[in-house]
């Protein structure tokens, strides 16, 4: 058997070093790491042993090696029973140790691999770290705007004949069950909801009009930005945020095709916060003037095009503090909804960034970048 390279020997080293000396009176073993880690996927405490084998080591992948940086950047993973600590609930310090250890275990991992070590040191948006479960919460449609296979009396009825904003349902119940493959993840039109399903990973898709659900947990969450009707907009409810003291209005815009007044821009609201019925799960809200605003917040941080510049962008703006609300521009071309770029200030109408690390505007963490009137 020819020796192990020196780098990918080095790292294994180093991987061993944290386990056994970074807490020595914790006592860790490959088996508590390997369960500690699962929330990732499952791992076997053989594939630990692996990496940190010293005659034949084998190289953990990128994430695998996050997940040591997160388990070591803070004592709280030891608190009882070993676990990943999300990273939203980091202080500054211990993301800071998160930080500098990522870099160091992708640095090791770069000179054994040959591959480049660049890291992003922010989360996925939609990769939970925890058992969940999540729910999607979603507007029904009324009984004269569902079509004929939404009637039950009808032999061909199916039941999401009667969801409202259905092109975004599915983009992002895919997206999540990709992101989360061992978790459980359901959807219920508002009216189905029982209390159970609130005390998880809380995902709101559409608006106040058709769905109740959406106006009450935004209340009791506090967020800055509230959606309201308003009488010269009989097509959907606006959005409207307290800047400096003074309310602003945020409106879609409509150009003229021939003689039909057609959509050209839709506004859409991103916001995530902790679950106000359990803090330890988080409360996520899609939503939009209309169905194209909605879709465009869920493809944000779904299209593989622009999510990874756009989850840069929070993290940057927001870190991992866990909440934010961003107000959007969605432009719709040809009835099509562009994703937004949040790095395109034009995008980016109003943020509200609680722990923000760098002041946007106003000592209220409150930034409105643009406002516009149909």
């Amino acid at each position: 058997m020819q020796p192990a390279p020196p780098a990918v020997l080095q790292l294994a080293q180093r991987l061993r070093q944290l386990r056994q000396q970074h807490w020595p009176d914790a006592r860790l073993t490959q088996q508590a790491l390997a369960e500690a880690f699962s929330a990732g996927g499952k791992l076997a405490a053989a594939t630990v042993s692996s990496w940190e084998s010293l005659t034949a080591p084998k190289l953990p992948p990128r994430d695998r090696l996050l997940a040591y940086a997160r388990f070591f950047a803070t004592r709280k993973s030891i608190a009882s029973t070993p676990r990943l600590i999300p990273l939203r609930d980091f202080t500054e310090a211990e993301e800071s140790v998160y930080r500098e250890l990522a870099a160091e275990l992708l640095e090791l991992r770069s000179a054994a691999s040959g591959e480049p070590a660049e890291e992003k040191a922010f989360s996925r948006s939609w990769h939970f770290t925890d058992d969940g479960p999540a729910t999607f919460i979603c507007a029904q449609l009324p009984a004269g705007q569902t079509g004929p296979l939404g009637d039950q009396a009808n032999p061909n009825y199916t039941q999401l004949q009667t969801y409202a904003d259905l092109d975004a349902l599915m983009e992002l119940h895919g997206h999540i069950r990709a992101e989360n493959p061992t978790m459980d993840v359901f959807f219920k039109a508002a009216p189905e909801v029982q209390t159970d399903d609130l005390s998880g990973h809380v995902i709101l898709v559409g608006g106040i009009g058709w769905n109740r659900i959406t106006g009450r947990l935004s209340e009791m969450a506090r967020l800055p930005v509230q959606q309201v009707e308003d009488p010269e907009l009989k097509t959907g409810e606006i959005f409207v945020a307290q800047v400096e003291g003074k309310e602003r209005k945020f409106w879609p815009t409509w150009m003229m095709d021939g003689d039909k007044k057609v959509l050209s821009e839709d506004i859409g609201l991103l916001a995530r916060v902790p679950n106000p019925l359990n803090s330890g799960r988080t409360l996520t809200i899609c939503n939009g003037i209309h169905s194209r605003g909605v879709y465009g917040a869920v493809r944000s941080l779904t299209d593989k095009r622009v999510r990874e510049s756009n989850e840069r962008y929070i993290y940057d703006n927001f870190g991992n503090s866990g909440s934010f609300a961003i107000l959007m521009s969605v432009q719709v071309i040809e009835n099509r909804a562009i994703t937004p770029d949040f790095n395109n200030s034009d995008n980016v109408r109003y943020q509200w960034p609680p722990g923000h690390r760098r002041t946007i505007s106003d000592s209220m963490g409150l930034s409105l970048v643009r406002g516009q009137r149909h």
